[in-house]
């Protein structure tokens, strides 16, 4: 029999998520379970996702009104926000912040910078449009969880006329913004998504966060309000699903899961997390039918060659962790980890040079503050072990005295 995957938990997160439209039918009461979980320690607020700051309306009316005033509405805060960096934006992945905590913070991921931008042209009445991006599916760990994350960007259109004698048929020209490199999203497909779809987003991310450091209480209101702001959000149940399990509601947890696999039968991300409860309930046979299902879709599951590699590590095979290394590598180059392991790797060879290399590869992929940090250390500490064994090395083709 194939052996069941160790997986702890898989959640799809927004990296970053489109007028507003008629509310979507909330779920049915049956798929919540209020009664076991404690109160919310953090206001849940949806609509703070998108509200403007006094201090974003101050900047609106001053520097963005001048930029706004040579070049329009649309050009005049795309170049106010960006272009002239007045703001001096900085992407963090590790925190998804509102609108207003994005323009505090200076800082943001795609989430968190899209929210912003959308808060701006909604005060300015200029129309956008929210895109959810087909690129390539990305996945991250932390603490034993395992994070989808997704892509979406935004789309700005010119302002509409507000004369009644002036009709506007189809979408006006969209000028679309993305926080990623053009050649990551010029290729990929996308689709609108609705506002109340990008909130759902919004209050997933928030309830991952909040999984990620303990706070299965919060996380579950978290989740709670994105299923109720868009129940099509199957990412939210399964979180919800996680966060049963945590709880050890196991048959809500399945009920849950099924739920999405009802919808989506062939869903990773659920069907992984289905082979897990249906193994905590005794299930083994049934869990066992789940996991050659998810073999056939999924032969190669995430960070399978990284754990490999870590284990050669422990066992002192630099050179079997090596080649480990990068075959995660090959297929997620954008993981800063794996870079930094195989880094390690390198260097437990004696390969000083391959080491700096893949650490600094490692803080190029950064998408945090922290990791920035670290891996900027390692690598400056690496940088000063290379001088100190340049100035070690004897002079070459000097003449004998």
């Amino acid at each position: 029999m194939n052996k069941i995957r160790a997986l702890i938990a898989i959640l799809s997160f927004a990296s970053l998520a489109g007028c507003a439209v008629e509310p979507v039918a909330p779920p049915s009461s049956g798929v919540f379970l209020d009664s076991a979980f404690r109160p919310p320690s953090v206001r849940i607020d949806t609509q703070s996702a998108l509200a403007l700051s006094p201090a974003m309306q101050r900047f609106a009316e001053t520097e963005m009104a001048s930029e706004i005033r040579n070049k329009g509405l649309r050009d005049g805060l795309i170049d106010a926000l960006y272009t002239k960096g007045r703001l001096q934006l900085d992407y963090d992945s590790e925190t998804t912040r509102t609108a207003a905590e994005a323009f505090d913070a200076r800082r943001g991921n795609c989430m968190s910078l899209v929210l912003m931008t959308a808060a701006f042209a909604r005060h300015l009445n200029l129309p956008v449009r929210f895109n959810s991006v087909y690129l390539e599916e990305s996945w991250t760990r932390s603490n034993g969880i395992f994070f989808v994350a997704g892509h979406v960007n935004i789309s700005l259109s010119r302002p509409l006329a507000t004369s009644s004698r002036v009709t506007v048929f189809g979408d006006p020209e969209l000028l679309t913004i993305d926080f990623l490199p053009p050649e990551q999203v010029s290729r990929h497909r996308s689709h609108p998504v609705d506002e109340s779809t990008i909130l759902a987003m919004f209050l997933n991310n928030r309830a991952a966060e909040a999984l990620t450091v303990g706070q299965v209480d919060d996380a579950y209101w978290w989740a709670r309000a994105a299923i109720m702001t868009d129940s099509r959000w199957l990412a939210a149940y399964n979180t919800l699903a996680v966060l049963y399990r945590r709880k050890g509601l196991y048959q809500n947890a399945e009920s849950t899961l099924r739920l999405v696999l009802g919808r989506e039968p062939l869903n990773v991300q659920a069907m992984s997390n289905l082979v897990l409860v249906l193994s905590d309930l005794g299930r083994q046979q049934e869990a066992q039918l789940y996991a050659n299902q998810l073999a056939q879709i999924q032969p190669v599951p995430p960070y399978k060659f990284f754990d490999e590699g870590v284990a050669a590590m422990k066992a002192g095979e630099y050179a079997a962790a090596r080649q480990l290394f990068r075959k995660e590598i090959a297929r997620a180059a954008y993981v800063p980890e794996f870079h930094f392991w195989l880094g390690l790797a390198n260097f437990g060879l004696g390969d000083v040079p391959g080491a700096r290399g893949e650490i600094a590869k490692a803080l190029e992929n950064s998408a945090t503050t922290k990791d920035r940090e670290m891996y900027g250390a390692k690598l400056a500490w690496l940088n000063e072990m290379r001088e100190q064994q340049r100035r070690r090395e004897p002079l070459r083709g000097a003449a004998g005295s």
